[in-house]
């Protein structure tokens, strides 16, 4: 019965720690996201750029420009123009095209959603891969399988995924007629076709992941094992498995679990040559394609929706941190 209370009082010390994390991250974003939208919206008037002269051309005449500014809203305050535009996004709302007259929430979703299944799967298998490979160098340091590992994952930090993306169609597509060479299946249409697709490009973004994975956990496994409190643990007779899971793992895992949350957010929107490659109409190459059109509601929508997904994916990560490693919770 006495273990009981013990349980309670550590579940509630790590909600808290959880609700402290939570609070933390709030306070920070919320003046973050502020600024970004207000910085967002004044590229615009900065930029100089216009619907009128998208849809008229440069030898449009004054008056017509000023008539199609007037039906976008342009030529009311700035402050006003941006806290309509600033509500709007509130409620998941960028406006529509300058281009096409499409709405930018939904173009953005579709894109979203094909750069969101490759990234996914793509952190996955690089976490994986990574942290497997990272705990196995760091286990066997000093021998040849630490510097094997440790060469490979220079070798593969150096490889452009528009190259590894190349090899693998012409190997998995062409060579081998395994997998498709490109397009995009949703996963409503049957996981077996949607994995299908995404699968190469996945494996090509996720190269840089692996590398990098490996590296920071070795890194900071190698460090833990050096620490004090290993070789207490030590004298007081723990195996080598509960030394490693209990203190060595939580201890040095913090760089590789940052590592991958810095990663996620580009890979969703900065895989704009692999996209091309493996034909995908994904989030990176929609912003592309925005930018070179002089499509601003497209390219603002794209920076709110890119600065929260940073946010909420580091908040997330922040929270695991919180959780995993002792070393993160002596500061809450």
């Amino acid at each position: 019965m006495a273990a009981r209370p013990v349980l309670v009082t550590r579940a509630r010390r790590g909600l808290g720690r959880v609700l402290v994390t939570l609070a933390r991250s709030v306070g920070i974003f919320i003046p973050v996201f502020f600024v970004a939208t207000f910085v967002t919206f004044a590229l615009r008037a900065m930029s100089g750029l216009s619907p009128a002269r998208l849809q008229l051309g440069e030898d449009a005449t004054p008056e017509a420009i000023h008539n199609i500014e007037s039906q976008w809203g342009l030529d009311r305050p700035f402050l006003v123009q941006y806290w309509h535009w600033f509500t709007d996004v509130l409620h998941g709302q960028f406006g529509v095209s300058w281009v096409n007259g499409a709405d930018i929430s939904t173009l953005i979703g579709l894109g979203l959603g094909v750069s969101l299944s490759v990234a996914v799967i793509a952190l996955v298998l690089g976490a994986v891969l990574g942290l497997g490979l990272g705990t196995v160098a760091a286990l066997r340091r000093g021998t040849w399988v630490d510097r094997a590992i440790t060469g490979f994952a220079t070798v593969i930090s150096v490889m452009p995924p528009f190259v590894v993306g190349i090899v693998l169609v012409e190997v998995f597509a062409v060579g081998l007629d395994l997998l498709p060479s490109g397009g995009y299946i949703p996963p409503e249409n049957g996981i077996g076709p949607w994995l299908a697709h995404v699968i190469l490009p996945a494996l090509a973004l996720s190269f840089d992941v692996v590398a990098d994975v490996a590296r920071q956990l070795r890194t900071g496994l190698v460090s833990a094992y050096r620490e004090n409190y290993v070789l207490g643990a030590l004298v007081r007779g723990l195996s080598p498995r509960r030394i490693f899971f209990r203190h060595v793992l939580r201890n040095g895992m913090g760089p590789a679990l940052a590592t991958i949350g810095i990663k996620f957010p580009s890979l969703v929107g900065a895989s704009v040559v692999t996209e091309w490659i493996f034909g995908l109409q994904g989030f990176g190459r929609f912003a592309n394609d925005s930018a070179q059109a002089g499509d601003v509601p497209a390219v603002q929508g794209v920076l709110v929706v890119s600065v929260v997904m940073v946010v909420t994916f580091n908040l997330l990560i922040n929270i695991v941190l919180g959780r995993v490693t002792p070393a993160s919770q002596r500061g809450v």
